[in-house]
């Protein structure tokens, strides 16, 4: 049987990786680089946050605010990375 903080923490776990994403791509010269998508909740203005970072050395390459509603994906990702961290519509 399941304690109280069992569950807690599971549900705490599943909101984290809802609010959180991350996808690695190969782009710009074989540079790998990580793109991470965090999600602030908010009844009257959610927002998000769009990051690239390096993935040798974990420098942050560049950032912008995103709708709550963006998909993150390797091709979102990829493209994103290609428009030279353009803000995505």
């Amino acid at each position: 049987m399941k304690t109280a903080a069992e569950v807690i923490r599971r549900h705490e776990q599943q909101l984290h990786a809802t609010l959180n994403r991350s996808v690695t791509v190969t782009a710009r010269n074989d540079q790998r680089i990580r793109v991470t998508l965090a999600i602030v909740p908010d009844e009257d203005s959610p927002s998000a946050t769009l990051t690239a970072f390096d993935d040798a050395d974990d420098s942050e390459l560049a950032s912008v605010n995103v709708s709550p509603a963006f998909r993150l994906t390797a091709s979102s990702a990829t493209a994103w990375i290609e428009s030279d961290y353009a803000r995505p519509r």
